[in-house]
């Protein structure tokens, strides 16, 4: 097999996994990654629960991994749980270490920010063209206007507490919060008995960010919860939650392959995108032709495809944007977590089978009949 000059734009979660991938196990293709920015992952915290990645993948994000619970807790007005199964979160640093240390300086461009990309160029903002026999296209959402879209967004502050703050496991979602601007959660993360993500979260229609008011909010959860503590870092982010639309129409223009959100890799209820960044770089590494109109190709018709097979997901999406109240969309939620945690986990994971989806839709619906009714079509 002959070497392949592959160009990967952009060095987010879902690109550097893939040049991560290609580096250990496709020596062969001959890789570039370039990212505008001077470090790899800007500044993130992505999670997954265990079952979201395959064991035989893990290999490629648990040297990203800052941190592990075999647990995790849900809280709801009505309803308390501890959940059995493990949640993981890696950060930017370490992604941006093991890019560094992984890579060989002729495989990583920093501070690079690019201005246009084709099937076998890249166009820097310096004005110079980079060739190669394939590009692939990693540099975040695009043309999300092609979807029906709610949002999931926060605003995320990691604490330092004064004294340990006591917390041994996530809280996955607080939702006994005030139920303002859709349905509200508190993320609570405690990385080290004595510093801890805290994160307001909101799935709302609208894609408006008040980082200033809900950076407030979270100071008045932490200061209500007994802590005191101070704030090392902020992160902020508007994830997609994908309630209907044409996947085809995200990929209109230049026909270069994509992954990430810019290529519709993301779990429609969820917004994550870690374990589709897993599975699309354990694609990659299965190719043999490294052309751009081949990758094109694969990467386009694997979006479609899982467009397809998520379609229960975007239906429950109609449900929880669409027949409740903001106020009384947390039902939902505290509805679908009486179930079965092995359920629990195959949702998270894009892994329902036929009959949890007969479970999670059986029930008292805990929205209005007719409005529960209506929203099932797009």
């Amino acid at each position: 097999m002959t070497d392949a000059r592959l160009i990967i734009a952009g060095g987010g979660l879902a690109g550097a996994l893939a040049a991560l991938a290609l580096a250990e196990k496709r020596p062969d293709v001959d890789l570039l990654l370039v990212e505008g920015a001077d470090r790899i992952g800007g500044n993130h915290i992505w999670s997954f629960f265990d079952n979201d990645v395959a064991l035989e993948d893990r290999w490629l994000i648990d040297p990203a991994v800052e941190a592990r619970w075999s647990s995790h807790d849900v809280i709801f007005p009505a309803r308390r749980r501890t959940l059995p199964f493990g949640y993981n979160s890696v950060t930017s640093d370490r992604l941006d270490a093991l890019v560094r240390a992984r890579l060989g300086p002729r495989q990583l461009r920093l501070s690079a920010p690019i201005a246009a990309v084709g099937q076998d160029h890249v166009l820097l903002v310096s004005g110079e063209r980079v060739e190669a026999d394939g590009v692939i296209d990693a540099r975040g959402a695009d043309n999300l206007e092609a979807l029906d879209l709610g949002w999931q967004k926060f605003v995320g502050r990691v604490y330092r507490f004064d004294t340990p703050h006591g917390m041994d496991r996530p809280i996955i979602m607080d939702a006994t919060v005030d139920q303002k601007d859709g349905y509200r959660f508190v993320y609570c993360l405690p990385f080290t008995p004595d510093t801890m993500l805290v994160e307001d979260t909101y799935y709302s229609l609208l894609p408006d960010l008040d980082r200033d008011g809900i950076g407030t909010l979270i100071d008045h959860y932490v200061a209500g919860k007994g802590w005191t503590a101070r704030v090392e870092r902020e992160e902020t982010g508007v994830l997609p939650v994908a309630i209907g639309g044409n996947i085809a129409r995200l990929w209109d223009g230049v026909p270069v392959a994509r992954i990430g959100l810019r290529g519709g890799f993301f779990h429609p209820t969820t917004g994550y995108s870690l374990p589709d960044a897993v599975r699309i770089a354990m694609l990659l590494i299965r190719q043999h032709d490294f052309s751009g109109a081949a990758l094109h190709a694969v990467m386009s018709g694997e979006a479609e495809r899982l467009w397809r097979a998520r379609s229960f997901y975007r239906l429950l999406n109609r449900m929880l944007f669409r027949a409740a109240p903001p106020p009384e969309r947390y039902r939902v939620l505290q509805h679908f977590y009486r179930l079965d945690p092995g359920l629990i986990a195959r949702f998270y994971a894009g892994r329902s089978t036929a009959w949890d989806k007969a479970r999670i839709l059986s029930g008292h619906p805990p929205v209005p009949i007719m409005k529960a009714l209506t929203s099932l079509w797009p």
